[in-house]
């Protein structure tokens, strides 16, 4: 019998630890860690920031589902992984051996990285739902004492799109309470230009949401090299195509969230030969380490290089189609070997994304996600709105229900229906 681990019960290591239940059957078992009892649809955050979600809507105690399935659940933080003789040690003093290894930690925030950022010190983030939580409680405090706000990403940022989306939401909502017209919002973010979204731009990304900013009065920075933020000012500078300071900003606030750049999780990072200097998972194109046979890895902890050179660092995203895809692979792969069979199996690597607008939304699909692309498709309509609030409901229903097959793209077909993509989203 293979044991196989899963660290990490994110949108890839839930999804993952399904299918490979599926895959493997009872034969094999699979045991899922993850230092909460509780599942998180992440992408919910800029909503539940604004009050428009709650946390309970959101996220939910996951153990009954996974065991309903066969899989063992350990709500544990792994400290440390030791590779060579397949075990990992939890916090609790217990250990744990495998036979395979899945990575799907997701990332360490690197907060630390610019002076003053992040919960601990003056800006909000929406990457985590106590995050998210807290981003709320200093958002009431915006509508009490309305004043400057400043979104955006920091230098080495890789996820832009949440940062888009909170923008537009927070203008929305903001609009809603009749308070928008004493609150300048600007947009500071490492990208080279607007729509650039780690991704080179996707289509017409650059000019429709510069379009979407100006038409909401919202001012940007780019090339914004964010320094240090103190009480009420974040200090940015700007740079030109050559990475030479063109401009300094003294930007003042009365309520920030900017995103911070990645890392790995320290568990992991600290595995010698497993990971890049950023502690990012090397992988080969089957999603298996290509230090250690028996360890896989997808999702944000993977190492993946940036899109293009950047004056300001920028890297690559991995959104949620493309972490599928990556889970896929390595699941099948895994299988493979169990099998005896050929683990040749590799993920599409595309993306595809539904971005809120608040009143509005976009949707993008690039096919591969890295350039040059066979698809690259990008719109803006209230049906891209629509469409997410309908994702999540999906998603979550699948969560509990015990997804054991590709849901990204069987919503895509299925529900929107790529080959008569226009169409049929116009009916959102």
């Amino acid at each position: 019998m293979a044991k196989i681990v899963f660290i990490g019960a994110g949108l890839g290591g839930m999804a993952g630890a399904y299918e490979m239940q599926a895959a493997v059957g009872d034969k094999h078992s699979v045991t899922l860690i993850n230092e909460r009892e509780n599942f998180h649809f992440v992408p919910s955050n800029p909503w539940l920031a604004v009050g428009w979600r709650e946390a309970e809507q959101i996220s939910f105690p996951m153990r009954s589902f996974l065991e309903k399935k066969g899989i063992e659940f350990l709500a544990k933080r792994v400290e440390r992984i030791d590779a060579p003789n397949k075990t990992l040690s939890l916090n609790d003093g217990g250990q744990v051996t495998y036979d395979y290894l899945v990575i799907a930690t997701g990332p360490r925030l690197a907060f630390e990285e610019v002076p003053g950022a992040g919960p601990a010190g003056f800006t909000q983030s929406v990457c985590t739902l106590e995050h998210a939580e807290q981003s709320h409680l200093d958002y009431k405090k915006l509508l009490e004492n309305p004043g400057p706000v400043v979104i955006g990403a920091m230098p080495g940022a890789s996820c832009f799109g949440p940062a888009y989306e909170y923008a537009f939401i927070l203008d929305t909502a903001l609009s809603r309470a009749g308070v928008r017209h004493r609150v300048p919002i600007t947009f500071v973010t490492s990208e080279p230009y607007i729509g650039h979204l780690g991704l080179g731009g996707v289509g017409d990304s650059k000019t429709m949401m510069e379009s979407e900013l100006r038409k909401r009065s919202i001012n940007w920075v780019t090339n914004a090299k964010t320094t240090h933020v103190e009480a009420g000012k974040l200090f940015a500078e700007e740079l030109n195509a050559q990475g030479e300071i063109i401009k300094h900003h003294e930007l003042p606030f009365v309520h920030a969230m900017m995103l911070p750049a990645f890392k790995g999780v320290d568990a992991v990072a600290k595995v010698e030969g497993l990971c890049n200097p950023r502690g990012f998972v090397v992988i080969d194109k089957h999603q298996r380490s290509t230090k250690f046979p028996d360890i896989f890895a997808a999702g944000v902890c993977v190492a993946i290089p940036p899109i293009e050179a950047t004056p300001v660092p920028t890297g690559a995203p991995k959104t949620g189609y493309m972490i599928e895809s990556m889970m896929t692979a390595l699941v099948h792969n895994i299988a493979a070997e169990i099998n005896g069979e050929v683990a040749d199996f590799e993920g599409s690597w595309s993306a595809f994304c539904l971005a809120d607008m608040g009143d509005t939304g976009a949707a993008f699909i690039a096919v591969p996600q890295m350039p040059p692309r066979n698809i690259m498709w990008y719109k803006q309509g209230k049906w891209a709105h629509y469409g997410k609030i309908a994702f999540e409901k999906y998603f979550l229903a699948k969560m509990k229900n015990g997804v054991s097959e590709p849901f990204y793209e069987k919503w895509l077909l299925d529900v929107i229906g790529l080959r008569r993509l226009d169409k049929k989203m116009h009916h959102f």
